[in-house]
């Protein structure tokens, strides 16, 4: 049996979609386009069932949140999750996604040393 989430959509309802998601969807859900949210529409968090959660644990990287990288993708990460890294940044997503990923990168991007 697939498992279901739920995700707000660019117009605001919030719609069940199986796991896994079709390409389309996964690349607007890395983009910020799209939202992944509870069944009631709050907002929705990853944790694992047998990990603990709380202030000072540091996320894994690749680690994502309302389907939204927490922390900062490797360079070679595909554009999608740099466009969804510049979201969290607070960029707008449709901006963020006209600009190339060499763009991306060095305005959200970490400065090399």
């Amino acid at each position: 049996m697939a498992e279901t989430i739920y995700v707000r959509g660019e117009g605001g309802g919030i719609h069940a979609m199986d796991l896994p998601l079709p390409e389309p969807i996964e690349e607007r859900l890395r983009k910020g386009m799209l939202q992944r949210v509870n069944e009631d529409g709050s907002p929705y968090t990853e944790a694992a069932d047998d990990e603990p959660t709380g202030a000072g644990k540091v996320p894994e990287p690749g680690t994502q949140v309302q389907g939204l990288p927490l922390t900062e993708p490797s360079k070679t990460a595909v554009k999608a999750d740099w466009v969804g890294w510049a979201v969290v940044k607070g960029a707008n997503a449709e901006e963020a996604d006209g600009m190339t990923k060499a763009d991306l990168i060095e305005k959200y991007g970490t400065p090399s040393s």
